[in-house]
């Protein structure tokens, strides 16, 4: 049986947005969603053997994560991985080898879902994942959104005292120019030896696949402004389409939190 491990990891505190993994969603604690999402696609692989870890130096959320999730494993992070300027790979890394020598055996495959993505379907997950299968060739599969700009038609940059292109063309419609995405951090998918060996957390040292997300799901929430325009748009997709009301609805049941 193939393996899977999939982590969320959030640290305690935050610049932009204090104690933004603690907060509450549309009704319910934020990681909450992810850990809906996560179990939606669980339930569709009973052929992988799926384990699921937190990594985390905040014991709010791990005891948020244990009220309703007790399966997922809880690996407090280390001081050495704490502050805003370590690699998000650094975090990965860490958490992949607690959890082969908690099991005595490798993964085949990693996963990493972002707590500050609740409009996440278990479709997305499924998308993500299916292209990382299909595709051996591939180190890595993360999830995009769509660009509502494009650095060779309608994106400047600041040179001395005007502006200038960012990247030169003679593109006179966004058509013409290349297809670009924006990175949105939602989903990423791993070939775990690239995971495993890469030494300074650059993830553009691999090969790397995209999977497309609607681009109105997701909006980094970093400010509180950022957390009221999600909760907003959270209530017309809830409304509108129903994969993301599954994931709401799915939501494990329990006491006060």
């Amino acid at each position: 049986m193939q393996r899977l491990l999939i982590t969320i990891c959030g640290r305690a505190g935050s610049k932009g947005f204090k104690n933004k993994n603690l907060k509450t969603f549309c009704g319910q604690p934020l990681v909450y969603y992810t850990l809906s999402a996560a179990e939606l696609f669980c339930k569709a692989h009973p052929e992988l053997h799926i384990d699921l870890a937190l990594n985390t130096d905040s014991p709010e959320l791990a005891d948020l994560v244990a009220a309703r999730y007790p399966e997922v494993v809880y690996l407090p992070r280390g001081a050495e991985l704490g502050g805003d300027k370590v690699p998000k790979m650094a975090v990965y890394q860490d958490s992949l080898r607690r959890m082969e020598q908690r099991a005595g055996q490798p993964y085949d495959w990693y996963m990493d879902l972002d707590i500050t993505s609740p409009l996440r379907t278990a479709a997305d997950i499924e998308n993500a994942f299916a292209l990382k299968q299909a595709r051996g060739d591939l180190d890595l599969v993360f999830s995009v959104c769509e660009a509502r700009r494009n650095p060779w038609f309608n994106m400047v940059k600041q040179v001395g005292d005007h502006v200038e292109q960012v990247n030169q063309s003679r593109f006179t419609g966004r058509q013409q120019a290349p297809v670009v995405y924006d990175v949105n951090a939602s989903i990423y998918v791993f070939k775990r030896d690239f995971l495993a060996e890469n030494p300074d957390g650059m993830l553009w040292r691999g090969k790397i696949g995209v999977s497309v997300m609607m681009d109105t799901g997701i909006i980094d929430i970093d400010s509180e402004h950022d957390y009221h325009l999600m909760e907003a748009i959270a209530a017309h997709l809830y409304k509108t389409y129903p994969a993301y009301a599954e994931v709401q609805r799915s939501i494990r049941a329990g006491g006060s939190v």
